[in-house]
């Protein structure tokens, strides 16, 4: 029989600590391979920790609250066999799961108050990414266009049989548009590297999609978002922020990205000044659509209009390629056509 020493592994790029929320299990317990035994939250998501090896628990290393470096020790559990030999732990997005033992959760309260309490540590590790993105020098360029053509698109797809039953929304084509402007403007999609000096450009398309979920903003992204149809880049996404309104978003989903949408228009705001996320070069924002008239070819007339704002890293992106970059999103969604040529 061996004590062995379960360590906080590795929850994502860059994050060095987690909060451990619960304890799934209690000393004395007799746990399996694999068995959830403690919720964490880091800067990205709440996540489960699954046991590394079977055996008793011998002792709780971390009480529930406490913060916890990656690679400090949490757990001692009395295995047959040394916990090096035993299967690397994979962990998985924070949900409503069978648990493996019927004691109650030993946790924290997760609510902020005005008492001196801390807060969750997803408000904490936001409000840290948020500054460290800050630091970047950044520069926002807006557009305001007709989408009046991409919504009678979009009519005529929610009407269609391959996008039936698909959420096909503004965000859809914005999002669409997006990846395939990307192929004339690849620093868009890069990130800045402090050691050389320069952007170093992302060969695929991790598209992050800004979601605000109970458990604070997340943003998980959509994997090679380059190589989907539209018909697939709508279900990613419907199944991206539907799994993350429901905080089960897996570690693997919130690290990764290389470049975010985000659709304030969904709170009836005309558009916004978002922060890129640490380590991406830029942000789209998309506003409202809404009537308004409009000129169209010396008559005024009621549009369809929506306003496109870019904020990127001006290390990597200059003002020049931000406004080649936005102006063409903008061409794609005024002009269907437009982005079909570039597909």
């Amino acid at each position: 029989m061996t004590t062995a020493e379960f360590r906080l592994p590795d929850l994502g790029e860059g994050l060095t600590s987690a909060e451990l929320v619960s304890w799934r299990v209690d000393v004395g317990d007799t746990i399996t391979l694999d068995q959830v035994i403690a919720d964490v939250e880091s800067a990205k998501a709440l996540v489960e920790l699954p046991s590394p090896s079977a055996g008793v628990v011998t002792e709780l290393l971390v009480e529930p609250g406490a913060t916890v470096p990656v690679g400090a020790p949490i757990i001692r559990i009395t295995t047959a066999e040394s916990a090096d030999s035993a299967p690397p732990s994979v962990l998985v997005g924070y949900g409503p799961q069978a648990s493996h033992s019927s004691r109650r959760r030993r946790n924290v309260p997760r609510t902020a108050h005005l008492d001196g309490e801390t807060a969750p540590a997803h408000n904490r590790h936001m409000a840290s990414a948020m500054t460290s993105s800050i630091r970047a020098p950044q520069a926002t360029v807006f557009v305001t266009v007709d989408v009046t053509a991409s919504m009678g698109l979009l009519a005529k797809l929610r009407n269609s049989a391959p996008f039936e039953n698909v959420s096909v929304t503004p965000l859809t084509l914005a999002a669409k548009s997006l990846v395939a402007a990307i192929a004339s403007s690849p620093e868009v999609n890069s990130t800045w590297d402090e050691k050389s000096g320069s952007s170093v450009r992302h060969p695929h398309v991790n598209l992050g999609i800004a979601v605000a979920s109970d458990h604070g903003l997340l943003v998980p992204n959509v994997k090679d978002a380059d190589t989907l149809s539209l018909l697939e880049l709508a279900r990613s996404i419907y199944e991206l922020t539907a799994t993350a309104r429901a905080g089960r978003t897996d570690a693997q989903h919130l690290t990764g990205g290389t470049v975010t949408i985000t659709n304030v228009g969904v709170f009836g705001v005309d558009g916004g000044v978002p922060l890129p996320n640490p380590g991406e070069a830029a942000i789209l924002c998309l506003g409202a659509v809404n009537e308004r008239p409009w000129v169209v070819d010396g008559s005024i007339e009621i549009r369809s209009v929506v306003t496109l704002s870019v904020t990127f890293d001006h290390r990597g992106i200059d003002g020049k390629q931000a406004a080649e970059f936005l102006s063409l999103v903008a061409a794609m969604l005024e002009d269907p056509g437009v982005l079909l040529a570039h597909l």
